[in-house]
């Protein structure tokens, strides 16, 4: 009798909730915001592709045009660094370690400087204009605080109590609409943003990955980002690479995000006396630097580098000090302080560093790209799994899934013993540092007692 009495009163309750206004708003805030992160990640692509069409068009207009980087690139650092500064704050570099932090603040109006829909404009415009003038940056992290920012909107907007959720799944849904990876979304929602992952998101990270997927296959159709591949080691060299790519691939993500993390720090103190200008002072001499790349290399370090690593895939082999140059050229462009990511530059480097590899080895030059890429794009962001996941997804590379899992191990191992602290993670303190730094100042502004940022899971060195 009691059992049945409390099945009534389970029912009635649920019926009530489930056909409450609040209830169904909230949700259908959710579904618009997770079906707008794929559509804006199809639109973010279309424009990321005719802002490197335009440049590279502007190169071959005539025989003088290959100078024209030596002007246009560092006026172009110049400008998307003062505008970031002046009209987008926290829309530098990647996105994702604002993301990051954002998900570690408790309090919404310390979470929207860092992710704001403005700041998504923003991101997008100003990573667009980075690449219409030649620096080496992709658009796929961008994408991550695009989606994160809309889905802290939805929070907002729809009245959900579950922000750090929305977060993770906007970010999840970014990764998994600019790739169509959809797998490797969920994977880089788990061990990438959320070192603390909570079991009652799966339902958000899988609906908005879900939704974003399926605007971007209405928009875009289905497709593997580089490909279709179908390599596999045969011989005893090709499965050479595995310790080739790895151990080469993980020391070189290494003195990457090590590189990346010192010479922020080492930029902070250098533009405190005068941020703006000195900052714009470190941006255009970066540009110059890419621009100086560029023509050394004819071009091909201009860009997200996709062109180059999908030609590294589909077996044409790309010159030995490529992967070298395009390190250079990401490196210059991440430390510059313009918007834009690492991901599709480092895909390049990989795949340039595999490519090294296999034409002095006498190997496959596919399989060593493909290899390469898993090493380093695993050594960059010590996320093995994610790097696994996603080169698997955008090559569609089956015959090979033993040795792009062992390479992305070994990749991840060598690079945690040369750099402690993940990149993206390192990069994330910069912003909770700020937030704790602006709360501290508005409560001597308003006569409070100072106290701490309420932060949630707050990472850890080392993680």
């Amino acid at each position: 009798m009691a059992a049945s009495y409390r099945k009534s009163k389970f029912l009635r309750r649920s019926r009530v909730f489930r056909g409450s206004r609040t209830f169904w708003r909230a949700r259908l805030v959710f579904w618009i915001g997770a079906f707008a992160i794929g559509v804006i990640s199809v639109g973010f692509a279309e424009a990321a592709d005719i802002a490197q069409h335009l440049f590279g068009r502007m190169l071959g207009s005539n025989q003088w045009s290959f100078l024209l980087p030596l002007l246009v690139t560092p006026a172009g650092f110049l400008l998307s660094a003062w505008l970031a500064a002046r009209f987008f704050p926290n829309s530098q570099g990647s996105g994702i370690p604002q993301a990051i932090a954002a998900r570690h603040l408790h309090e919404t109006k310390d979470r929207v400087p860092l992710l704001s829909l403005k700041i998504a404009a923003g991101k997008i415009v100003l990573t667009v204009l980075g690449l219409f003038c030649g620096a080496s940056v992709g658009r796929e992290g961008p994408t991550v605080q695009v989606g994160a920012s809309i889905m802290l909107a939805v929070a907002r907007f729809g009245g959900m109590a579950q922000a750090r959720g929305l977060i993770l799944a906007g970010s999840a849904a970014g990764i998994a609409a600019a790739f169509n990876t959809p797998l490797a979304g969920i994977v880089f929602a788990i061990e990438e943003m959320g070192r603390a992952y909570e079991a009652r998101t799966n339902g958000l990270v899988l609906t908005a990955v879900i939704l974003s997927g399926l605007a971007a296959l209405g928009l875009a159709g289905n497709y593997n980002y580089f490909g279709s591949s179908d390599v596999a080691p045969l011989i005893a060299q090709d499965w050479s690479l595995i310790l080739v790519c790895g151990i080469g691939g993980g020391a070189l993500g290494a003195a990457f995000s090590g590189g990346a993390l010192y010479c922020g720090k080492r930029i902070r103190r250098y533009v405190q006396p005068d941020p703006m200008k000195r900052m714009l002072i470190v941006a255009g001499v970066c540009g110059l630097g890419v621009a100086l790349l560029g023509i050394l290399s004819g071009g091909m370090t201009f860009g997200t580098g996709y062109e180059q690593a999908r030609g590294a895939i589909e077996g044409s082999p790309l010159p030995v000090l490529y992967f070298i140059e395009k390190f250079a050229a990401g490196f210059l462009s991440m430390i510059s302080g313009i918007p834009g990511g690492i991901f599709a530059p480092s895909l390049s480097v990989g795949a340039g560093l595999g490519s090294a590899a296999g034409t002095l080895i006498g190997t496959s030059i596919a399989l060593a790209a493909i290899l390469g890429m898993a090493g380093y794009f695993a050594g960059v962001v010590q996320a093995p799994m994610t790097a696994f996941v996603i080169i698997l997804e955008m090559t569609g590379d089956h015959q090979a899934v033993i040795p792009i899992m062992a390479v992305s191990m070994l990749g991840y191992g060598t690079s945690r013993i040369l750099s402690r602290e993940p990149l993206y993670h390192g990069l994330s303190r910069v912003y909770l540092a700020a937030a704790i730094r602006a709360q501290r100042s508005q409560e001597r502004d308003h006569g409070d007692v100072p106290k701490s940022v309420a932060l949630q899971d707050q990472p850890t060195e080392g993680k």
